[in-house]
């Protein structure tokens, strides 16, 4: 476990909203990970529930974990909150619905080991059955969530994303946004494989509740 002098390889974060009873999976994915130089921060985009009470107790017993907390910001402000205290050199992310398989950490720092000219991917999780979510370029149409670029299933170095200048305050497709701006100063990969990252979208998810029509 990183000890305090230590700055970890890899910075998970995780951005969080009235999901109390959702945390505890999410957060356990994360120690359970084989790859063990990570920290964790759980930035709480001004929960009103039990949220922090349930993440104390892993504060207490892990020194890699961080809890943050601000306004409620939406999601890619929260994740931008997170980049800016990450200390790692990789950042990645983690939403509150969903969990990590052991190996995943494991097998995307492997992946940039072995293809050190890459600096970002994407891709890589897996679903129970086929989810279609409104498509960013035509909200009317619903594609395949595969089609898509799945945001906390990205994997970059945090210098990366501070160059990018991390995500805009969009309602939707924040990832797929900064993918496309990504693209032409860096080198991508997307990924289908290994499928360690764990999409599970719960009932208030962005995917499940974005409407086109509404402001």
């Amino acid at each position: 476990m990183m000890r305090f002098t230590e700055l970890p390889e890899i910075s998970v974060i995780l951005p969080t909203f009235n999901r109390a009873g959702l945390l505890p999976k999410a957060v356990e994915s994360v120690i359970a990970q084989t790859w063990t130089d990570w920290e964790l921060l759980v930035v709480d985009d001004g929960s009103s529930d039990d949220t922090f009470n349930v993440v104390n107790p892993y504060l207490e017993r892990h020194s890699a974990i961080r809890y943050l907390k601000h306004g409620n910001r939406k999601l890619n402000m929260t994740r931008n909150a997170g980049i800016q205290a990450a200390f790692g050199r990789w950042v990645t992310f983690l939403d509150s619905d969903d969990s990590y398989r052991p190996e995943h950490l494991e097998s995307r720092i492997g992946f940039m080991q072995e293809n050190p000219e890459i600096d970002m991917i994407v891709g890589g999780f897996h679903t129970e059955g086929d989810i279609f979510v409104p498509d960013c370029y035509n909200p009317d149409r619903m594609i395949d969530i595969r089609e898509c670029i799945v945001g906390p299933t990205l994997f970059g170095r945090r210098d990366v994303f501070i160059a990018l200048g991390g995500f805009r305050p969009l309602a939707y497709a924040g990832e797929t946004e900064l993918w496309a701006r990504a693209e032409s100063r860096f080198r991508l990969r997307k990924i289908e494989d290994p499928k360690t990252y764990i999409y599970t979208r719960a009932n208030d998810s962005i995917t499940k509740t974005f409407n086109p029509l509404r402001p």
